[in-house]
């Protein structure tokens, strides 16, 4: 916790206040929730960002998407549109938003992308189209309790689990943690590989103290992919100035750090938009390191960004690659997902 943040607290209180009382009034129904139309996934998390929402939507797209007719649906943050859009081959991820454009990009042959705030009249228009998804993911929808989801999906990181946070604006928060009792299974990601057995079983109870005993606790980590370029014109060199904006960069600075050369990170804040003058600061870092011929590398999510707003020639003259950040499970902890799913979403009890 930052040193100053007990001069927050009062703030933190004035918060929590507002948020109890908001989901208190959701529990006696004076303000109503409604059920999906569609049976649902609920994504989401109580922190303000950075637990690996999209990667764990891409996740269970690839599950899922051999055995059903698939769709997503978030809110569509940061995009300069409003109201309810489907993604289609014509749409900017500024109309988008860079997560679902990045979804729609990887995914929108098999699978249909859709964002609106108003998510009961999303999904009430989702529901009338004449080839209806038979199961949809909500993005970030865990808060929004104007819908109930069938299975709702809590992600808390390894670094930074819910159960040692603390409200805004003393910590990161959004409620308190008793929400997480909402919650049908909680997912902690970014766990290192080699995590042990008695520390899963110490986390598993920090959170059943919050939670239902019987919530099931899932452990996922990071996988990262090979680097790909942005143009096809240059070749890979391991010499790498990142370019991010994430909420949470480091574990993607230590993945890099441990396997190829780091010569300089240029971090911005979640989901920025680079501007001419982002884009000539990267341009100047490149020639202050011209010797050791880097290359740039960055997210798909700030690809997107990256590859909209650059300047004409920008993607030609600077060495950009890709790197995909995708979410893993052992064995028998994404066979004990797909169980739940089946079980609370489609009501079969073996798959």
């Amino acid at each position: 916790m930052r040193w100053y943040a007990f001069l927050l607290y009062p703030f933190a209180l004035i918060y929590d206040l507002v948020t109890r009382l908001r989901n208190w009034f959701f529990d006696l129904g004076w303000l109503k929730s409604v059920s999906s139309p569609i049976p649902s996934l609920v994504v989401g998390n109580l922190s303000v960002g950075g637990t690996g929402k999209t990667p764990m939507v891409e996740f269970l797209i690839r599950m899922l998407r051999k055995e059903y007719r698939l769709a997503t649906l978030s809110r569509g943050y940061g995009r300069k549109t409003k109201g309810f859009l489907e993604a289609d081959p014509q749409v900017s991820p500024d109309e988008l938003g860079d997560e679902p454009f990045q979804i729609y990009q990887k995914f929108g042959q098999e699978v249909s992308v859709f964002v609106g705030e108003d998510r009961v009249n999303a999904l009430e228009k989702i529901a009338q189209m004449s080839e209806a998804p038979e199961l949809i993911i909500l993005d970030d929808a865990f808060q929004h309790r104007y819908v109930m989801g069938d299975l709702n999906i809590l992600l808390t990181t390894y670094q930074k689990p819910f159960y040692s946070d603390f409200l805004l604006p003393m910590g990161r928060l959004r409620e308190n943690r008793a929400g997480a009792n909402r919650a049908d299974v909680v997912v902690i990601t970014k766990c290192p590989k080699d995590l042990g057995t008695a520390e899963r079983s110490s986390m598993k109870r920090q959170v059943a103290s919050y939670n239902n005993a019987k919530t099931s606790v899932l452990f996922s980590s990071i996988s990262y992919g090979k680097p790909t370029p942005l143009a096809d014109s240059f070749s890979f060199s391991p010499r790498i100035i990142l370019l991010t904006g994430l909420a949470n960069d480091q574990p993607l600075i230590d993945y890099l750090r441990g396997n190829f050369e780091l010569v300089e990170v240029m971090s911005y804040p979640d989901h920025h938009e680079y501007s001419e003058a982002d884009f000539d600061r990267i341009r100047t870092t490149m020639n202050q390191h011209a010797s050791l011929n880097p290359v740039v590398v960055t997210t798909e999510k700030d690809a997107v960004k990256v590859k909209s707003n650059a300047p004409t020639g920008f993607l030609e003259e600077i060495p950009i690659f890709v790197i995909a950040i995708e979410v893993k499970f052992s064995p028998a902890d994404e066979l004990a997902l797909a169980q739940l799913i089946n079980k609370k979403v489609f009501k079969k009890d073996n798959i």
